[in-house]
C-alpha cells in the first residue's frame, strides 16, 4: 500500500442486517461519474457466508507467502517493481494461475524510477473468467513490494487472496454470468502507477462496462482489524462512486454472518481502488491496517495490542513472513471470494 493511509475515527458496521442484497445505487453518485454505470438489480447469494469461510480456512494461503518470501530471499530482500524480484514472484502468480485454467497476460507499462532517475518497464497481469465483458468485475491486489522489504503483508497476503479466489472458483465449477478479472497490479508503491494505467488505457465504453472494482491491500496485519470501504459515505462523508455501497453491504455481510467485527474505513486515495474511484467506477475492498494505532475498543473486538500499530513492520525489512496474522488473512480472503462470486453471478 502506498504510505498515505489513515484510518480515522472508524464505526462499527458489521451488525448491519439486511433481508436481500439489493445495490442501492440510484442513492449515492461522485462527482467523478462521467459515464452511466451498469445497475446490478439484486446479487444472487452465492450460498452461505459460513461455508465459504470454511472452505477459505482450508485453502493454502500461507503457501503462497512462503514462496513468495522465498522469492524476495532470492533477490536482495524484495520484490520491487523493476527487479528480479518481481519478475519472479510476476511467474510464480501466473504459473499458479495457468495450473487453474488461467491465461494470465501481462499489460506493460513504464513508471519513473526516481532513484534511478530514468523510466523504466514493468507490468500488471491479467486473468479472466468466462462471463459477459459488458459486466466486468475487477478483483484487484498490487504485486510489487517497496524496495525496503519483502512486502509479505503488504501485500503477498493480496496476492496470496487473490490467486485463492482464482482457484477456488475455478475449482468449484462457478460458471460466472459476468467476467472477473483478476488484476495483480505493478508499481502500486511507485504512486499506484499500475493500477493508473490500467484504467488510463479503458474507452469511454470500457469504463461503463465495469461494474466494479474490489480491491485488497494488507489482509494479514499482526495487530489488524477488519476494515471495510466506505462505500455508502455514512461513517465518513465521502461515498464511492455508484454501486459501492453494494460492495460495501456485501463484505459486511460476510462478517456479520459469521459473527465477525467490521468496521469502516475512508477511501483517502492511498490504494489501487483510487484509480476506479475517480473513475466514477463503483469500488471499495478490504484493509487490515498499517501505522494507524489500535484502539481499546478495537482491543475488545479484535484482540491484540491497544496503543501499537496494526502493523509494526509496514514498509520495513521485518515485513516477512512472520509479520501475519493467518487468522485474519483467513477471513478476509473468505470475504473477498464471497463478494466476488456474488458479483460474478450478479443479474445485471
Amino acid at each position: 500500500m502506498k504510505a498515505l493511509h489513515a484510518t480515522g475515527k472508524p464505526t462499527h458496521k458489521a451488525g448491519i442486517a439486511f433481508l436481500a442484497l439489493t445495490l442501492l445505487l440510484s442513492a449515492c453518485t461522485s462527482p467523478a461519474q462521467t459515464v452511466p454505470r451498469p445497475e446490478p438489480l439484486i446479487v444472487a447469494l452465492p450460498g452461505q457466508a459460513s461455508e465459504v469461510r470454511e472452505a477459505f480456512a482450508k485453502r493454502d494461503l500461507m503457501g503462497h507467502l512462503e514462496a513468495l518470501q522465498k522469492v524476495a530471499d532470492q533477490a536482495g530482500g524484495n520484490r520491487a517493481a523493476g527487479t528480479s524480484g518481481y519478475e519472479a514472484s510476476a511467474r510464480y502468480v501466473e504459473d499458479q494461475l495457468r495450473a487453474a485454467g488461467y491465461k494470465p497476460v501481462r499489460q506493460v507499462f513504464r513508471y519513473w524510477d526516481e532513484d534511478l532517475e530514468e523510466n523504466r518497464e514493468t507490468f500488471n497481469i491479467l486473468a479472466d473468467t468466462a462471463g459477459s465483458a459488458d459486466h466486468t468485475i475487477v478483483v484487484g491486489a498490487h504485486l510489487d513490494s517497496v524496495p525496503d522489504g519483502p512486502g509479505i503483508n503488504d501485500n503477498a497476503s493480496g496476492v496470496a487472496t487473490l490467486i485463492e479466489t482464482a482457484r477456488w472458483m475455478a475449482e468449484t465449477g462457478v460458471e460466472p454470468k459476468n467476467r472477473v478479472r483478476f488484476a495483480f497490479w505493478g508499481a502500486e508503491e511507485v504512486d499506484l502507477t499500475g493500477s493508473q494505467h490500467y484504467v488510463d488505457e479503458l474507452s469511454a465504453s470500457e469504463i461503463s462496462q465495469t461494474a466494479v472494482n474490489i480491491n485488497i491491500d494488507l489482509a494479514a496485519s499482526p495487530n489488524g482489524v477488519r476494515f471495510v470501504h466506505d462505500g455508502d459515505g455514512s461513517s465518513f462523508g465521502d461515498a464511492g462512486p455508484a454501486g459501492s455501497p453494494g460492495l460495501e453491504s456485501i463484505l459486511l455481510d460476510y462478517f456479520a454472518k459469521n459473527s465477525l467485527p467490521a468496521e469502516a474505513t475512508a477511501f483517502i486515495g492511498d490504494s489501487d481502488y483510487d484509480a476506479f474511484f475517480q473513475a466514477g467506477i463503483a469500488t471499495g475492498g478490504l484493509f487490515a491496517g498499517d501505522v494507524g494505532t489500535k484502539t481499546s475498543e478495537q482491543v475488545e473486538k479484535y484482540g491484540g495490542t491497544a496503543n501499537e500499530d496494526h502493523d509494526r513492520c509496514y514498509h520495513r525489512r521485518c515485513d516477512t513472513l512472520q509479520n501475519v496474522n493467518q487468522q485474519l488473512l483467513n477471513d478476509m480472503a473468505g470475504a473477498i471470494g464471497y463478494a466476488t462470486r456474488a458479483f460474478a453471478m450478479a443479474q445485471m
